[in-house]
């Protein structure tokens, strides 16, 4: 019976061999064991071979596996790998460089504009470097001045009306006025608002309040009005007029010490003063953070008030200043400029006169001595 079963596989071999197979029934496999199968398979060939010639079959195909890597091509696809690996690195590389050159430009730019705001100057700002689209910028310009009466009222781009018997001034050829007064204690308190009352077409403060320009109104003021606006209010940057008001503070502290130590004296051996001792001897026994916390709290409180000293006074300075800015800067245009030409020609006029007096006493004077001798 096995033998009967062993011819049955052989043929079934010989004929799946063709198609480069080998087909074996679930039966023979579980029948045989591997070798019996293959010694089976060795004569059913060589029986072939004898039948048809000479011909070549293996049984390779039976423990072969289907398909294959190839070596060329893995080692491609790891190249290809590490390619783009380098690459998202590359570009990682590049993302993470461009947010840190993006935030030093940040922080350089906020840097800048705090400085400026707090007074350093010759620092390019954004309003200083910035310019609309279509917009030409600031240009400088010369000024009129007018006198504002009741007879003759002028309109302020700052209060609607200027108040009577006030000057205003405007750019040359223009009827934009606005209050002399007004205008200047606008540049004291916010810089940023002159211009735009022209809509930014004029470089105001550069032409009507810098030492350098032509236009400045600044070089009619004289010594006093060169004192008030660029040595107390523009002085370092308001540093002088602080340093001022600390030295004041402190004069007065000497002056007055003989009087607050006789003062603190009395309340420091005063009853009531020691009556309170369960209430003060806690914070004098207490540690060095809370006597910390307290100075830092009371000094505070000082800069607080020496602030608010430093205001009143500024402003006091600002309307000084812009008293000085009405009595000094002339009226060219309306009423009052006719008076004031007409007070030029005489002082001319006076001085010439002064002049042919001088050399009228100088000529008497040379010819007497000229009779002398």
């Amino acid at each position: 019976l096995l033998t009967i079963l062993a011819i049955a596989v052989a043929k079934a071999s010989h004929s799946s061999a063709n198609k480069g197979w080998i087909r074996q029934s679930p039966t023979s496999l579980f029948a045989k064991s591997p070798r019996q199968s293959i010694t089976s398979l060795s004569n059913s060939d060589a029986r072939q071979q004898r039948d048809d010639g000479p011909q070549h079959y293996t049984t390779a195909p039976l423990f072969s596996l289907r398909g294959g890597s190839n070596d060329d091509e893995d080692e491609e696809d790891d190249a290809d790998e590490i390619l783009r690996k380098k690459r998202e690195e590359h570009e990682k590389l590049v993302k993470y460089r461009t947010e840190q050159q993006l935030l030093y430009q940040l922080r350089s730019t906020y840097l800048t504009e705090m400085l400026a705001a707090r007074g350093v100057p010759n620092l390019p700002t954004i309003a200083s470097v910035s310019t609309a689209d279509g917009e030409k910028p600031p240009e400088k310009v010369d000024w009129d001045c007018a006198l504002s009466t009741d007879d003759d009222p002028k309109s302020c781009l700052y209060s609607f009306d200027a108040e009577p018997d006030t000057k205003v001034v405007a750019p040359l050829g223009t009827d934009q006025w606005i209050s002399l007064s007004a205008l200047n204690r606008l540049r004291r308190t916010d810089p940023t608002k002159v211009e735009p009352m022209w809509h930014s077409r004029y470089s105001i403060l550069n032409s009507w309040f810098a030492d350098t320009s032509e236009f400045s109104l600044l070089q009619h003021v004289g010594v006093k009005g060169f004192f008030v606006s660029s040595v107390l209010l523009d002085g370092g940057n308001g540093m002088v007029l602080r340093s001022l008001l600390i030295l004041g503070v402190l004069s007065a502290l000497v002056l007055l010490m003989p009087l607050l130590e006789y003062i603190v004296g009395r309340i420091i051996v005063s009853a009531p003063f020691w009556a309170q001792w369960p209430t003060w001897g806690r914070v004098a026994r207490a540690g060095f953070p809370l006597k910390l916390l307290i100075g830092q709290l009371v000094w505070k409180g000082v800069a607080s008030s020496f602030a608010k000293v430093e205001n009143e006074v500024r402003e006091y300075i600002v309307d000084l200043e812009c008293e000085i800015l009405e009595e000094s800067v002339p009226v060219t245009v309306g009423v009052g400029a006719e008076d004031e030409e007409e007070e030029e020609e005489l002082e001319e006029d006076e001085g010439i006169e002064m002049d042919s007096e001088d050399f009228d006493e100088y000529d008497d004077e040379y010819d007497e001595y000229d009779d002398e001798y």
